[in-house]
């Protein structure tokens, strides 16, 4: 749209008298400009990492925030301070249906429970989205995610920021210039849970706070009187709401070995789990909460980039992988604490990063490789790199729905929050007993074998009651 039809589009409008208006980009049709430039933005969870995120596609106001929702007031506090003039709400559901013709596309910034329920109105509405990570809160929301997205043509991101960052380019680049050869194991830690995590569940019967709508928060969860030990950022560690230290850190720091490997759907999955005494013999069960520890073990067949199985190896609760023989014993590993990390094996040599793809290192017989030695630079660079993943997505959804990439589409994060996900079915199943005390009989400890087209565990059919959870009355996908 040339200058001058912008002016008669604005004088038509009658947009002159007011001193802020909307015009969504929909409206001139897939990938016109609208008259401002600017994408009209929805904000729903703007406080915590919502706010960071709104403020991220805010881009120091190169686009809209027309609407914020969260329902806390509190938590919604400031993010309502820096954008007085958005209009507020608690219920997205409302926000949505009031908003619908005002704005082009959606932040999705709230506990993992609530992800699914919110993008899926969202897109159905054909507005783009962006989600935090991880996408959903179970395998099958993960699909049904990736599905939609797909078939409303809608730009899609999710919130795991390091899929924009140099590191991981930098390490498909040495991978694919064959400087570690054929990658058979993976390693990754965490240091995860930070938070109360495999203790008993808060009892019930505390006031709710009149800033907040603890219906709304609950969601699609099974109804549970309120208890401040939930919120904020404490929900993590219970299944109803979170996703544990897999769901917090997986979609962080599995991102860079499965972009830089090409793997997707997992073949079987194994774990085991830290337990708590607090009487003998007899471990402390909380099938409600994730456990203070796990390793999960997910293996993959070969990829059309890595001609080998690979065996990836997921630590977390202060657990950390075995250091390599050909690492130094004094190299530091991962992040520059070393408290999360990244290590592939290969035939030829090891490769290392930390949280986000940072610190990629390479180590070739027993010493560090010389970055100056490794391959050139020939991907495209994130404007920004990790820091622009928020506006990689904005100007995407600019650019309109197949114009432009993204790091981390839904086609890619769906069928990797899958993965993710599996890790948890496993550690679900994990703690599955009959009985209780020292005579109880723990079912689900083996290897469960992987149906991805089908989405179904094929040797023990309780697993599959973790692929999918039931929505409380009145909440649908």
């Amino acid at each position: 749209m040339g200058n001058n039809s912008r002016r008669n589009f604005l004088k038509k409008a009658g947009i002159a008298a007011g001193s802020f208006y909307i015009v969504p980009r929909h409206v001139l049709g897939k990938g016109y400009k609208a008259p401002s430039d600017k994408l009209n933005i929805m904000g729903i969870g703007a406080g915590g990492k919502g706010q960071s995120d709104i403020m991220s596609s805010f881009n120091k106001g190169a686009e809209n925030i027309v609407a914020l929702v969260d329902v806390d007031d509190r938590r919604a506090a400031q993010s309502r301070k820096s954008f007085p003039n958005a209009n507020y709400y608690k219920d997205f559901r409302k926000a949505l249906e009031k908003e619908g013709d005002n704005i082009d596309a959606v932040i999705v910034s709230t506990p993992d429970h609530t992800h699914t329920t919110i993008a899926m109105e969202a897109m159905r509405r054909k507005k783009h989205v962006y989600v935090q990570k991880p996408l959903t809160h179970d395998i099958y929301e993960a699909r049904m995610m990736t599905e939609k997205a797909r078939e409303m043509k809608v730009v899609t991101q999710m919130g795991n920021q390091g899929s924009s960052g140099d590191g991981v380019r930098k390490m498909t680049e040495w991978f694919d210039g064959g400087v570690i050869g054929k990658v058979s194991e993976v390693l990754v830690w965490t240091n995860r849970p930070v938070w109360p995590q495999g203790i008993s569940y808060p009892a019930a019967g505390h006031a709710v706070p009149a800033e907040l709508d603890w219906d709304l928060w609950l969601g699609p969860a099974k109804y549970r009187e309120f208890n401040p030990a939930f919120i904020p950022f404490k929900w993590r560690g219970w299944w109803d709401y979170g996703t544990g230290a897999l769901g917090d850190m997986g979609c962080h720091l599995l991102d860079p070995p499965f972009k830089v490997l090409g793997i997707r759907d997992a073949l079987n999955v194994e774990c085991s789990v830290g337990s708590v005494f607090l009487n003998d013999w007899v471990p402390e069960w909380i099938p409600e909460g994730c456990p203070p520890s796990s390793m999960v073990t997910l293996n993959y067949g070969p990829s059309a980039k890595n001609k080998s199985n690979v065996k990836l190896t997921w630590f977390d609760g202060g657990l950390r992988a075995p250091h390599p023989a050909g690492i130094p014993a004094t190299e530091i590993i991962g992040d520059l604490d070393g408290t999360n990390g990244v290590i592939l094996i290969g035939t030829k040599g090891i490769m290392t990063c930390g949280t986000y793809g940072m610190y990629p290192k390479v180590f070739k017989n027993g010493k560090r490789v010389d970055e100056a030695e490794l391959p050139k630079a020939t991907l495209p660079r994130v404007i920004g790199g990790d820091g622009g993943h928020n506006t990689q997505w904005v100007e995407a959804c600019k650019a309109g729905y197949g114009n432009m990439e993204v790091s981390s589409p839904f086609d890619y994060a769906g069928p990797f929050t899958e993965s993710v996900l599996m890790g948890n079915l496993a550690i679900r199943s994990y703690m599955l007993r009959e009985g209780e005390g020292r005579t109880a009989k723990y079912i689900g400890r083996q290897q469960l074998e992987w149906d991805a087209a089908n989405m179904r565990i094929t040797n023990f059919e309780p697993a599959n009651q973790f692929v999918k959870r039931e929505y409380r009355a009145g909440w649908t996908m």
